[in-house]
């Protein structure tokens, strides 16, 4: 990962936060504008487009998930920083599901609906991983608290994925459609931005090492189920492919090109999330997300608009 920095190898066992990396957190009122982005809006690459269209399948529920046991946990906090950071982040997460929610019809108007598989992902949160009817009291908090855990164990990648798409320079060079790159940077920034609020949340609450282990595991294994899942759906169902496959081959090609993560940076990131010294405030640039966020075409915008309407 480009901005890993070396105190995330530390033989400290408890996390150490780095100051410099926090920033009050503001959801930006974005909007994106599809008519002219077209089916493969990375050109003549439709395995690398369909991978990371994964993103507007997955997001819109996840993050509605993330808001919705955000707010049951909000009593539980003590911390009045912690708190403001929380309910900044809950604003962010809930524009972007928004945000990626609005490229579906986008999607189904090139020929590609996605209804089938956001029905599953649906399914997977609101029933799988939502409230179940648990008797009030330790069964009840425990339930809550695994999907805290969780919730930091999917942060951890939403940040990577962040970090990454804002270095991407490959995607630019293959002349990636403009709109698409501001969706996935303008989103990407944010988790950096934020990416240190659900461990912070997670520690706070909770913080058992047995847990973050154990809700990593259920975390990663979900993720990548989804993702390579979600790229075959993609690949399948493109009209315009006569026998579109998706494989781990053809991931760690792409990851190789430069237009996907790599695997091997992938697997690094795997032992650092669960080394005892492991804070996200490690990771990641918070200068780099402001720096893009002050040019990106949607957040300026929505900026603009935000001060138009205060008067200013």
């Amino acid at each position: 990962m480009s901005h890993t920095h070396s105190r995330s190898r530390t033989h400290s066992r408890a996390p150490e936060p780095v100051a410099s990396e926090h920033i009050p957190l503001k959801a930006r009122d974005v909007s994106f504008s599809w008519e002219d982005t077209p089916l493969h809006w990375l050109p003549n690459d439709p395995f690398t487009t369909h991978t990371i269209n994964v993103l507007h399948l997955l997001l819109p529920a996840g993050e509605r998930w993330f808001v919705h046991v955000y707010k049951q946990v909000l009593p539980y906090i003590r911390d009045e920083r912690l708190r403001e950071d929380v309910i900044g982040f809950i604003g962010q997460e809930a524009m972007h599901s928004q945000a990626h929610d609005e490229v579906l019809p986008h999607l189904k108007e090139r020929g590609l609906d996605p209804t089938p598989y956001t029905a599953q992902v649906d399914w997977l949160f609101e029933k799988l991983l939502g409230d179940r009817t648990l008797p009030p009291g330790r069964a009840r908090r425990w339930w809550l608290m695994e999907r805290v855990a969780m919730i930091a164990a999917i942060e951890h990648y939403t940040a990577f994925l962040g970090d990454w798409v804002l270095n991407a320079t490959e995607l630019d060079h293959r002349g990636a459609d403009p709109t698409m790159l501001d969706l996935l940077r303008w989103h990407g920034a944010e988790e950096v931005e934020h990416r240190s609020v659900a461990f912070d949340l997670f520690l706070h609450v909770d913080g058992g090492y047995r847990r973050r282990v154990r809700t990593w595991a259920t975390a990663f294994t979900a993720l990548v189920f989804l993702w390579q899942r979600g790229a075959r759906f993609f690949m399948e169902n493109d009209p315009t492919l006569v026998d579109g496959r998706a494989s781990f081959k053809e991931f760690h090609r792409s990851g190789r090109a430069g237009t996907l993560p790599t695997t091997g940076a992938m697997v690094r990131s795997i032992p650092r999330y669960l080394s005892r010294g492991y804070h996200p405030s490690q990771e990641g640039s918070t200068a780099q997300a402001v720096a893009y966020l002050a040019s990106s075409p949607a957040a300026t915008a929505a900026e603009k608009a935000a001060a138009g309407q205060r008067g200013v």
